[in-house]
């Protein structure tokens, strides 16, 4: 059987029916883009682990299919699960002779280096916000200060902020799509497990809350107007917004990643942190915000030095 056949069968009978549709149709984009132009012409039993490698470097070389530049490891890492996946799968039903795909050399992973916002940076964009009184652009001070992503931010609805508790429940997502005639917000379950929790919120950010409640003609607590917001809406009026504050340019996460470096900065421990931001465990949240910490333990240092 040739690959690209297989693949698709196997997209439609055993991915579709095992995994959340945003996982999906991710996948499915990856098949339509790298795999099926790349390897998908020759027979499974002719996938060899010499050709699969060689597709592999090829793509780290140049595998993007619009500049020609290289993949990053980690999406590179992604189509090789998938191959991995499909044809192990093959193998299974007696599709494949043997299964080889297991023989391939994964690229290392660098842990990207956190991209935050400086204290005079955040104080910057809070005090913008705060003085043209923007209910839509709150959700960005929101998640400066409860470690949101954005997807968790804007499936948020007023049934899930307690306000007299000030406890904020985190428990569903949402991602932009469509349905094949127009573009449609869709509201999924977490990230993870560990992404559905409770967050305290801080206690200057209830009667800010109380008050958009009050405003609110929106189910959703970010919103604009009566309808809610897509998510490559709000990340383009962010984008709006550090440009006019002449502000260099950071990804809407980079606001998580500022909540976290804060919160280091402010004493929190390393697994309140991480249950707070919905990590599977303390050990993933030290190896991305070590250096932050570092940092941290560095300056309480000096501080100590001046004392002496």
């Amino acid at each position: 059987m040739i690959y690209k056949d297989w693949i698709n069968i196997w997209l439609t009978n055993y991915v579709r029916t095992s995994v959340k549709s945003r996982t999906y149709e991710r996948y499915s984009q990856i098949v339509r883009t790298h795999i099926v132009e790349g390897i998908g012409s020759h027979e499974i039993n002719e996938l060899t682990p010499v050709v699969l490698q060689t597709y592999i470097v090829d793509l780290l070389n140049c595998g993007n299919v619009k500049s020609g530049v290289g993949l990053s490891a980690n999406s590179v890492n992604t189509v090789i699960s998938i191959i991995q996946n499909s044809l192990k799968t093959a193998y299974f039903v007696g599709i494949a002779r043997e299964y080889i795909a297991n023989k391939i050399k994964r690229p290392k992973v660098q842990e990207k280096k956190v991209d935050c916002f400086s204290v005079a940076e955040q104080k910057e964009i809070e005090q913008y916000i705060m003085d043209r009184k923007k209910d839509k652009l709150f959700g960005v001070v929101l998640c400066l200060y409860t470690g949101l992503r954005i997807g968790e931010l804007l499936a948020l609805t007023w049934n899930d902020i307690d306000l007299e508790k000030g406890l904020l429940y985190v428990n569903k997502t949402c991602y932009d799509g469509n349905d094949g005639q127009k573009h449609i917000r869709i509201i999924g379950s977490p990230k993870t497990v560990h992404s559905s929790r409770v967050i305290p919120l801080p206690k200057q950010i209830l009667p800010l809350l109380k008050g958009l409640k009050k405003r609110s003609k929106c189910e959703y607590v970010i919103a604009d107007g009566d309808k809610p917001v897509f998510v490559r809406s709000y990340q383009r009026t962010f984008e709006l917004l550090l440009k006019k504050l002449g502000i260099a340019h950071k990804g809407f996460h980079s606001l998580r990643h500022t909540f976290a470096t804060r919160a280091l900065e402010c004493g929190m421990d390393v697994k309140t942190l991480s249950e707070l931001l919905g990590h599977k465990n303390a050990t993933i949240t030290l190896n991305r915000y070590a250096h932050s910490l570092l940092e941290h333990k560095q300056d309480m240092m000096n501080r100590l030095g001046k004392l002496l």
